[in-house]
């Protein structure tokens, strides 16, 4: 792997990196505090490879991954029709943007993607790929979320002597859909924040804010 290479790629291995670390965490601490509670309640503790076929282990991590995957999907779409006047988050206002730029009517190239050459029905999902892709995987995240949920749900009735339920039963309490609104409300409250932010505060050298000097109804970057 080459100095260049990894240049090319920085922000990808070091997000990848981080998640690595942080996601090692949780499941270190995870398995710790879950044994600790089974032991509390009499029962054995547990190792961490026991741990990852929890389902406290699973709801905890696609309750999380849900929401993220919601508020990215969410906020591709919303971009591409609402504006925010002054927020380098934005598309100008009133302005063409090389993103609304027709496909069908662009030059092709060596380098243009294949399913831009292809046309047809291909284009026509790869136009949307993105979105498409982030959407599939909220789905797979909340599918994943009501399952664990429901596995550590059953696990604490059956630790009370009570019956347990079904997924579809789990997805209809409200304790499924306080795990998720609790985890999407702050998603969203983040994008607010640095919509309205990158209006008035700049970070030298990020692409996601304006350049330092810009004023601040200029939108876009």
């Amino acid at each position: 792997m080459s100095t260049k290479w990894m240049r090319e790629h920085g922000l990808l291995l070091a997000n990848a990196g981080l998640f690595l670390v942080f996601f090692s965490g949780m499941i270190l601490t995870g398995a710790a505090n879950y044994s600790q509670e089974q032991q509390a309640h009499g029962e054995a503790a547990v190792s961490v490879f026991e741990f990852l076929a929890t389902g406290e282990f699973v709801e905890a991590t696609f309750e999380n991954w849900e929401s993220e995957f919601l508020q990215m999907a969410m906020y591709v779409v919303l971009t591409v029709f609402l504006f925010q006047k002054g927020s380098s988050e934005s598309k100008p206002v009133g302005k063409d943007s090389p993103q609304d730029e027709d496909p069908r009517q662009a030059a092709i190239k060596k380098a243009t993607p294949w399913p831009v050459k292809r046309g047809g029905a291909v284009l026509k999902i790869y136009e949307h790929s993105l979105s498409i892709l982030l959407f599939l995987l909220f789905l797979a995240s909340f599918t994943a979320h009501a399952l664990g949920g429901a596995a550590a749900y059953n696990e604490e009735q059956q630790s009370h002597g009570e019956a347990g339920i079904s997924v579809l039963q789990y997805v209809g309490t409200s304790r499924f859909w306080f795990e998720s609104f609790q985890n999407w409300q702050s998603e969203f409250l983040a994008v607010a924040v640095l919509v309205g932010a990158s209006v008035y505060l700049r970070e030298k050298g990020s692409p996601e804010s304006k350049p330092v000097a810009e004023p601040h109804y200029e939108t876009g970057t």
